[in-house]
């Protein structure tokens, strides 16, 4: 009998997770098909992670399982490498450049935002620092964690910033025109049964690798890398159904909508001007880049508002599919920016945030 409980007491959390997942998953599915059905751009991704994050804020457990994010982000992966073309590598001269603007854009954004906060907001520099900086959210909480800083507070407006960017951008792009310029078709025909078996076994085990030698962001990139190989040597032709694309389209609107499932309303509303004052920053000084290399290089403008948006990469990518944009420009972009701030960030910290000895006091 003894045996029996504790069997159940441990299989109860799996099935209340099981749970969790499945109502998160439905809640995403319902957004999404909704703001598809509005005929909203990005709607699949915008409208779950919408329903989803005002169901979490709502009290609602919701969360979506590790094993159900690493297939998502695989079938994102999969669906970017597809659209591996030669039309898509003409800009890779422009590269070096737009990437080193890009460096440039990041620091600049991280200390106007991190100004912004400690003059407009009180905010210490340790905090105003990390909330400042765009993306690898993960290394910024646990560096926030190590150095005293606000942690509910940074995270905040980093949630903010990559919820506004999520649903706001596809909306920008549409309503100025900025995507109607020659976009990238998605693959129209399905791969083989051999094609597809060939596309998840090379993505899984690419993803394994770079995993392996930790790579950022291993399962997308892993996919996607397999993907494009497969794909522009000529082994696999076609792409994954529609339905399986737009449900990881779902599934990442999802994944981004369960960051608000931990976050207390309270907590949110007492930072919501902190995190609209910094986003606002940090899009204007963005802004200036885009519009540089706009008039100075041949990239559609699109690929360069994606590529520069101070956005989560998986998010951005995911919006890179679903409008059309550049995947490899914006890949090899958002992946350059998350290993300068990764890089970067706790030197800049060092230098000029709290010593470490008012952090102890």
């Amino acid at each position: 009998m003894t045996l029996i409980r504790a069997s159940m007491a441990l299989a109860i959390p799996d099935r209340s997770k099981v749970l969790n997942g499945l109502e998160t998953l439905v809640i995403g599915a319902g957004g999404g098909l909704l703001f598809l059905w509005a005929g909203l751009p990005g709607g699949l991704i915008s409208g779950a992670m919408c329903t989803v994050a005002i169901a979490a804020l709502a009290g609602r457990p919701l969360a979506v399982p590790p094993v159900l994010t690493q297939s998502v982000l695989l079938l994102l992966g999969i669906s970017l490498g597809s659209l591996m073309s030669q039309q898509l590598l003409q800009h890779m001269s422009s590269y070096p450049l737009t990437i080193g603007l890009l460096a440039l854009a990041t620091f600049c954004s991280t200390f106007g935002s991190s100004l912004y906060l400690q003059r407009v907001h009180g905010w210490d520099q340790t905090s105003a620092f990390l909330a400042g900086s765009p993306g690898a959210l993960s290394q910024i909480t646990i560096l926030a964690a190590e150095k005293g800083a606000d942690v509910a507070a940074i995270a905040v407006v980093q949630t903010m910033r990559v919820i506004i960017l999520t649903a706001a951008l596809p909306l920008v792009l549409a309503l100025t025109g900025v995507t109607h310029a020659a976009p990238p078709p998605l693959p129209t025909t399905v791969a083989s049964p051999f094609g597809l078996t060939a596309l998840v076994a090379g993505s899984i085990g690419v993803s394994l690798l770079l995993r392996w030698i930790k790579f950022p962001a291993s399962w997308m990139f892993g996919a996607m890398l397999a993907s494009s190989l497969l794909h522009g040597s000529g082994l696999v032709d076609g792409g994954l159904p529609p339905w399986l694309r737009n449900a990881a389209l779902v599934g990442i609107g999802a994944l981004i909508g369960t960051r608000f499932a931990r976050m207390k309303t309270s907590t949110l509303l007492s930072h919501v001007n902190a995190g609209l004052g910094s986003f606002a920053i940090a899009i204007l000084i963005s802004a200036v880049f885009v519009a540089v290399i706009g008039f100075t290089t041949h990239v559609r403008l699109a690929d360069v508002v994606v590529a520069f948006a101070p956005g989560a990469m998986d998010a951005m990518l995911a919006l890179a599919l679903t409008l059309h944009i550049d995947p490899i420009f914006v890949g090899a972009h958002h992946l350059s920016r998350f290993l300068f701030v990764t890089i970067s960030t706790p030197g800049i910290i060092h230098l000029f945030g709290r010593p470490q000895d008012d952090v102890d006091d």
